[in-house]
């Protein structure tokens, strides 16, 4: 019996974990009828993942337009969204993670009294407006979803303390599955020519990757989060900071403003995913605000400092592969002059087990849609 499956995907880090999904989906064409639909809410981030994973879009939404707020984009994906599963009609939906494209792909497929499967289920802060408006998002989707695909223990003991016990498997996360394959085609299809385009690069100076554009952030906090990393650059010669800065100008602002012809600080355009692969592969530790990149880094043995006050993946904090440092400045400077200073507590970071799987959790889902049908 053949069962149809629509993948619903707006963002980059939504691509990124559902690229696994789909290709495992498409390697049983004898069970499963997968098609894949896209809203575009990150439009020029998402186009690229799609291409580097060879996946073309069955729909393609179109969804941003300039100036919208979170209800127009809500609106907008509910109502398009329901024309595909008019088109489709679709045994299963599936929806990964927080995004407003996951939340309206739920609420639809549930209108539509269709099943609904939940990637990377179970993740919470328990602020609901940290990560905004993601938190709320995520405890939504679980309300509506028919399974729940936990990446960790953690994430499955947080829908049980919800009452949610039916359902529910864990897997790891799909991103590691992504990341392994990006990592075999980096090296194989990319390695020379990016070595070329990151020629700034001092290979006697170790690397700081530096990612952040968390809402929550903007203002105040984040403005201290440059001025750590301006203090850090100034402080340590023998090491470079490099930030690919968010396109949104709420970020732009203050780093340009307060970043911008810092000593050893480079200040680069988004990278795709294929490039952030590369550049975590280089690095020697990384600061974000990141939830996919809490995850990556581990996998290459990069220590993760979290510039948030709380976080959704605990599990890499108690593995002892990142550690939260919030955004006060002082607490950024004091944690990463301790990580660039002391090769001990470096190195206990860096060969901490990475929590979040072993890259097999997409054929493992595929697996458990194969058994319920």
């Amino acid at each position: 019996m053949m069962t149809n499956v629509l993948v619903v995907c707006g963002t980059r880090p939504e691509g990124i974990k559902l690229a696994p999904v789909m290709q495992a989906l498409r390697a049983r064409p004898e069970r499963f009828t997968a098609r894949l639909c896209v809203t575009g809410q990150h439009r020029q981030m998402l186009d690229p993942i799609l291409k580097f994973f060879s996946l073309t879009p069955d729909f393609d939404l179109e969804l941003m337009r300039p100036g919208q707020t979170l209800t127009d984009v809500t609106a907008g994906a509910l109502t398009r969204i329901k024309g595909v599963l008019e088109a489709v009609q679709p045994d299963w939906v599936i929806v990964q993670g927080d995004t407003t494209t996951a939340f309206a792909g739920a609420l639809a497929a549930f209108y539509e009294k269709r099943k609904i499967a939940h990637v990377e289920a179970g993740l919470r802060t328990g602020n609901r407006y940290s990560p905004f408006p993601e938190e709320v998002n995520r405890s939504l989707i679980s309300r509506l979803a028919d399974l729940h695909f936990a990446p960790t223990e953690t994430a499955r003991q947080r829908l049980a303390e919800e009452g949610l016990t039916r359902g529910v498997h864990v897997t790891g996360n799909t991103v590691i599955d992504a990341l392994v394959e990006a990592r075999r085609l980096v090296e194989h299809q990319h390695a020379s020519a990016f070595e070329a385009e990151f020629d700034f690069l001092d290979p006697g100076r170790r690397l700081v990757l530096v990612t952040g554009h968390r809402r929550e952030s903007f203002g105040a906090p984040f403005e201290s989060i440059c001025r750590a990393i301006r203090t850090l650059a100034e402080r340590f010669e023998d090491a470079q900071f490099v930030y690919p800065v968010h396109l949104n100008p709420n970020v732009r602002e203050p780093v340009d403003r307060l970043l911008r012809g810092a000593p050893r600080v480079t200040l680069i355009e988004p990278v795709d995913y294929p490039r952030l692969v590369w550049l975590l592969s280089k690095s020697h530790l990384v600061l974000t605000d990141s939830g996919g990149i809490q995850e990556e880094a581990p996998t290459f043995g990069k220590p993760v400092l979290v510039m948030r006050e709380v976080t959704e993946r605990p599990e890499g904090i108690e593995a002892g592969c990142a550690m939260l440092v919030g955004t006060d400045e002082a607490r950024i400077v004091r944690e990463v002059s301790r990580l660039l200073t002391d090769e001990r507590a470096w190195a206990r970071m860096a060969q901490a087990k990475n929590p979040y799987g072993d890259g097999t959790a997409a054929r493992q889902l595929v697996s458990v849609l194969d058994q319920v049908g």
